[in-house]
């Protein structure tokens, strides 16, 4: 018997069946060609498969499988904590109004949360989708424990926004989206801290390699003298704002531009940040602001800020 296994083993198709077997595979597979055109095609369409949707693509489910692969909660604008903001000129008027000695101090924690979810997909059938969002902004004087660390402001932004899929270019720029909708901001305050206003939004999304802009637009909707706290706000606020993100090896650079286009009484806003990655999906987040209207309670006072901590990073 031993020598009918010896003699059966000398066999090539015993030992190739063997070898692959001990190799973990069915039979050896025949060596790819590095030069094969066939080869160079496969793993072309591999790569295209592979290939990560545009940030915008992501953000507002802009294809098929980013529509049927995505929950229908998701994020909305930026997730970040400033762990430490320094704001070289605090606004103190409103508050000394209320109470003479009190003071704010320079340096606080800033963190946004902010969330959309799609309530109506394909809109009568048309590409289009209707969102819902909630973005909260918060100012807490943590620092300032003298006063025991009290929340400065808190400002509440609920909208909803109809999501029109767009798919033609303007100028070698590709035209994303086109959105038109309603927001609601207010500082959840009573007299005289109260701030609010409602306004008709209107937000296109362009995109050209690895550049995404957004510009957006509002109209405010008008309120009596008598009611309005905010006056003047379009002096300060302008009548919209620009986004533009760019991103370099998994860093998200971004700006924000905003003015009033009034040459005579010029004012506006900039911002500016930086993210970079961590660990897992958070980063490490840099902001600096300059301008008016970062809060509701400073919509007419000129801020200077900058800060750094944490962003939850969904471009990852």
């Amino acid at each position: 018997m031993t020598a009918i296994i010896k003699h059966s083993i000398k066999r090539p198709v015993v030992r190739a069946a063997l070898a692959a077997i001990f190799a973990g595979g069915p039979l050896a597979a025949p060596q790819a060609n590095p030069g094969d055109p066939g080869q160079a095609a496969v793993a072309g369409e591999e790569s295209k498969e592979k290939e990560k949707p545009s940030f915008f693509t992501d953000l507002w489910h802009l294809d098929e499988e980013t529509r049927a692969g995505r929950p229908s909660v998701t994020f909305h604008r930026t997730n970040y904590a400033l762990v430490f903001s320094y704001n070289g000129s605090p606004n103190q008027d409103p508050w000394q109004a209320l109470d003479p000695p009190k003071t704010l101090v320079k340096p606080e924690v800033t963190f946004q949360l902010s969330f959309k979810a799609k309530i109506w997909q394909d809109v009568f059938g048309a590409d289009m989708d209707l969102w819902v969002a909630y973005t909260q902004r918060s100012f807490w004087q943590l620092y300032h424990f003298a006063d025991s660390s009290p929340f400065r402001e808190t400002d509440y932004e609920p909208e909803a926004l109809l999501n029109f899929r767009t798919r033609f270019s303007l100028l070698g720029v590709k035209v994303r989206f086109i959105q038109v909708g309603i927001n609601h901001q207010s500082n959840g305050q009573s007299e005289p801290l109260s701030r609010s206003w409602n306004r008709l939004v209107a937000n296109v999304g362009l995109e050209r390699g690895d550049l995404s802009l957004l510009v957006k637009g509002w109209y405010r909707l008008p309120e009596s003298p008598a009611k309005d706290d905010n006056p003047r706000m379009y002096d300060y606020m302008g009548y919209g704002e620009i986004w533009g993100y760019y991103f370099v090896k998994r860093q998200r650079f971004a700006v924000m531009l905003r003015d009033n286009l009034d040459f005579n009484e010029n004012r506006g806003a900039i911002q500016i940040e930086w993210s970079f990655p961590l660990f897992a999906q958070v980063g490490g987040y840099v902001q600096y602001f300059l301008g008016y209207g970062e809060s509701l309670l400073d919509y007419d006072h000129r801020v200077n800020r900058i800060g750094i901590g944490l962003v939850l990073a969904e471009w990852y």
